[in-house]
């Protein structure tokens, strides 16, 4: 009879650690589909609120610019100093002003980029490809700028910079990445 008593305790205990755990499980997608609608309708709310400002956009100092982003982004002043841009992707090199590193500017998420090291895994391919963004290191520093952090004329803004300090057309996106190597 204890044994039996004893078996229906800890099956009951099991049954309540297993609902409770597929409840929490399901809490955290519920909070997580709030997150990002709740990041959706705030950038839809600025994009509202900047249609006045929109028409008047130009950057007058694009590298000042940059450099401001990119304070807002790690906290503290880089002095950046451009030293070159790539291709295929999309990237922007700069030379932090103390000589510690350097970062690399994208459109590609830190994910998107490992995906396209998954796909170029040929050994003859890394030496044809010198693109940086290819060979970041897995912990290297990232920082997502966007409308929400850097300004409600971000997204606009944005294309005429990478214009001026790369050369090269960028399409309409709303966000950049920016990965800082030591």
């Amino acid at each position: 009879m204890e044994i039996l008593l004893a078996i229906v305790v800890a099956s009951a205990v099991i049954l309540l650690g297993a609902l409770i755990s597929m409840g929490n499980e399901r809490q955290r997608k519920a909070i997580d589909g709030l997150r990002e609608q709740m990041v959706l309708w705030a950038m839809q709310d600025l994009r509202i609120k900047r249609e006045r400002l929109a028409r008047d956009v130009q950057v007058d100092d694009p590298l000042a610019w940059l450099n401001k982003v990119a304070a807002r982004a790690c906290g503290y002043d880089l002095n950046l100093q451009v030293i070159e841009s790539v291709e295929s992707p999309n990237g922007l090199i700069c030379a932090i002003g103390n000589g510690r590193g350097k970062t690399i500017f994208s459109p590609l998420a830190p994910g998107e980029i490992r995906s396209l090291n998954r796909t170029t895994n040929n050994r003859l391919s890394q030496f044809a490809n010198q693109n940086p963004l290819l060979f970041l290191p897995r912990k290297v520093a990232a920082f997502e700028c966007s409308v929400l952090n850097n300004g409600i004329l971000f997204d606009l803004e944005l294309p005429l910079v990478w214009k001026s300090l790369t050369g090269h057309n960028i399409e309409e996106i709303g966000l950049m990445w920016m990965y800082i190597i030591p």
